[in-house]
């Protein structure tokens, strides 16, 4: 009871550690631009809607807004999960908790205080954390039958005795009902429990599997439906170069590209730039970043570009078949295509794409064939999800998915009898992970779906969730055996204790060897515990 209120109140203070954190993602202070044009600093708290923010390069965007002037790439993770900023300009949306990057715009407020997109959020969880009811646990309900019937059983012993034992009754029936008291072992019920479940954890912390209550460890064996989230879940998470075509295989001009990608202030540019790793800079002049569309700079008196197709179109650029053909190859896998060319054709083609982490593939044929029906929700587009959808063999998925959908997901599941784990990384993610049955957070994620999930994955690897499964089965299957045995010890023991062979034979079971029997039924219970240690 001790341990079960130890872990209630550890649950309760990652909930509010949670929150905090989902709380510290608005700033305190902003910069509020007046009617006259001055700059004055402002507390979050006198934000009123309609005024108008600066908002500077790498600060948070401190309530849900729209763009009035300016533009800048914004880091919308933690809503959308997706690891790709997003180009604002005038007239979109902003929202409270996301992160600009390296430009800076003004925007109007639209929504403050409690009306932010940040705020549901934390309602939310707050609301989804609140709801769930504590299990009662099945030792519970025994020992609070047990104890009083041994003592029932001990009173009825000695007045049996007393009645039916002749000229000995009072001595005999005295010391059996002292022997029904002792060889009644509710520390074996008590153990029963416990020991599995500290070797449960053991174990799943040995596997890299960190399990912070009982609850989930116990549930996990149910679940028949799990929800992934795709970005940082199933892949990598961050965007990678999948690969580069170079018109007829010559790459002489690559020292060209990193230059200008190295200057870019387009997220992608950075995929580019680790792609080449060592390649060697060049000097470019003029360099000039096209907003929405990439960037150019001249380098020995010719003009070279790296951005989309438009950019491209817009100054007459050829682009070779073969380019073309590798680009419409990887449009169709869903991976994103970027340009490079001087001012007459294409010099390459480059895809970037947020690669499948290496045992995802696995990891879903393996739950898969545990009978588990598999979900995909992403906030990406639907051509992306598909992709990673078929690549995986996941059958059911949803595209564009906003963190409020994916927790009304889960419920929907749960609204049809399914046990539902939830698997995710991100901020977004949480709303969901608090309201599932079981949630699973990986390692490499966000602090705040790691405080909210009661399952963390510490190395990110999704092969991690079926031995978590498996380890569940194992743990329940040894809590039953502990408890089948402690409750047949108890049946057989009892009434010996009591005398139900003295009318037969003649035997009374001594006192001091019930209380060894008892000992020996609470070290049998722990020893079976520890054979979960050597299961695989």
């Amino acid at each position: 009871m001790v341990l079960d209120k130890l872990l209630e109140e550890r649950a309760k203070g990652n909930t509010s550690s949670a929150i905090k954190k989902l709380m510290g993602l608005q700033p305190k202070t902003v910069i509020v631009v007046q009617a006259d044009g001055t700059e004055k600093q402002t507390a979050i708290e006198d934000v009123s809607a309609g005024d108008v923010i600066l908002v500077k390069p790498g600060e948070k965007i401190a309530v849900d807004g729209m763009v009035i002037s300016g533009n800048s790439y914004v880091d919308e993770s933690m809503l959308s999960g997706e690891p790709v900023p997003v180009l604002k300009k005038e007239k979109e949306k902003v929202f409270a908790g996301t992160i600009n990057q390296k430009g800076s715009f003004r925007f109007r407020a639209v929504k403050v205080g409690k009306e932010t997109m940040l705020a549901h959020i934390i309602k939310m969880v707050q609301d989804a954390q609140g709801s769930k009811a504590p299990v009662q646990k099945l030792v519970d309900r025994i020992a609070g039958i047990f104890v009083p019937t041994v003592i029932g059983i001990a009173i009825l012993t000695f007045t049996l005795w007393l009645i039916l034992g002749g000229e000995n009754g009072v001595v005999q029936g005295l010391l059996a009902a002292v022997t029904v008291l002792v060889i009644a072992c509710p520390c074996a019920l008590g153990l029963a429990t416990p020991t599995a479940i500290m070797v449960g954890v053991g174990k799943g912390a040995e596997n890299g599997i960190l399990i912070k209550d009982a609850e989930s460890l116990e549930l996990a064996k149910k679940v028949n439906a799990i929800v992934l989230d795709k970005t940082g879940t199933i892949t990598e998470g961050r965007p990678q170069v999948t690969g580069i075509k170079w018109l007829n295989n010559e790459d002489t001009a690559k020292e060209i590209l990193l230059s200008i990608e190295k200057q870019s202030e387009h997220p992608l540019a950075e995929a580019v730039v680790k792609h080449l790793g060592d390649v060697a800079t060049t000097s470019l002049s003029m360099f000039d970043s096209i907003t929405g569309k990439g960037a150019k700079a001249d380098h020995d008196n010719e003009t070279y570009y790296v951005g989309n197709k438009k950019l491209l179109a817009e100054n007459n650029i050829a682009i070779a078949g073969e380019l073309q053909d590798q680009a419409e190859e990887w449009g169709k896998q869903s991976k994103t295509v970027i340009w490079f060319a001087n001012s007459k054709k294409a010099l390459a083609v480059i895809a970037i794409a947020d690669k499948i982490k290496e045992t995802s593939v696995q990891a879903i044929r393996e739950m898969q064939e545990m009978g588990i029906d598999l979900y995909m929700l992403t906030g990406d587009n639907e051509a992306t999800a598909k992709a990673i959808a078929e690549q995986t063999g996941i059958k059911h998925y949803k595209a564009e998915v906003l963190p409020q959908h994916k927790a009304d997901f889960v419920k929907e599941l749960q609204s049809k009898g399914k046990v539902v784990a939830m698997v995710g990384d991100g901020i977004n993610d949480s709303t969901a992970l608090a309201t599932a049955d079981v949630s699973i957070a990986m390692g490499k994620g966000s602090d705040i779906a790691m405080d909210v999930a009661k399952m963390t994955i510490i190395s990110s690897d999704l092969t991690k969730i079926p031995q978590a499964i498996r380890l569940s089965k194992q743990t329940v299957a040894t809590i039953k055996q502990n408890l089948f045995w402690a409750f047949i010890y108890n049946v057989i023991g009892i009434p010996v204790a009591a005398g139900i062979l003295y009318p037969v034979n003649g035997f009374l079971l001594n006192p001091m060897i019930a209380g060894a029997a008892m000992a020996l039924s609470s070290v049998s219970v722990v020893s079976n515990s520890l054979r979960l240690k050597w299961k695989k």
